[in-house]
């Protein structure tokens, strides 16, 4: 029997000083194009997911972020492998986000995030995070 590796990805739900949250938008011309996600990344070996989430931010958003909390981890696989999304709530502690590796960056409303074109594996990450936002 063959044994899939899972693969960790971690995601954060940034919610900024007016509780607005970020959401990015997939580039054109990679797997899941022009669809709406939280951002992250894969977990590098060695690396925990509170190291890889401020690490892709750093990458992605040129952010410093401060953890505040961790989520339920997903597990789902758009059929190239299976990967486990581990999502964290973070706010910025330093830098203003910029579209590094994004088509479009956007700070919405939390009650305006259902009306994006999500990503299939963030639903259930915006699914807990919208039932335990005041």
């Amino acid at each position: 029997m063959v044994q899939v590796q899972v693969v960790n990805v971690v995601c954060a739900i940034l919610v900024n000083a007016e509780g607005k949250v970020l959401a990015c938008q997939r580039p054109a011309g990679k797997v899941l194009a022009l669809k709406w996600e939280f951002p992250g990344g894969k977990v590098e070996p060695g690396e925990s997911s509170e190291q890889a989430i401020v690490r892709e931010l750093q990458e992605e958003l040129a952010i410093d972020v401060r953890i505040l909390q961790r989520l339920t981890d997903v597990d789902w696989d758009y059929g190239r492998g299976p990967f486990c999304l581990i999502p964290f709530i973070c706010e910025i502690e330093r830098g203003e986000p910029q579209a590094c590796e994004h088509a479009e960056i956007r700070w919405c409303h939390r009650n305006d995030l259902a009306s994006l074109d999500m990503a299939a594996a963030d639903g259930p990450v915006l699914q807990e995070f919208l039932a335990r936002a005041d």
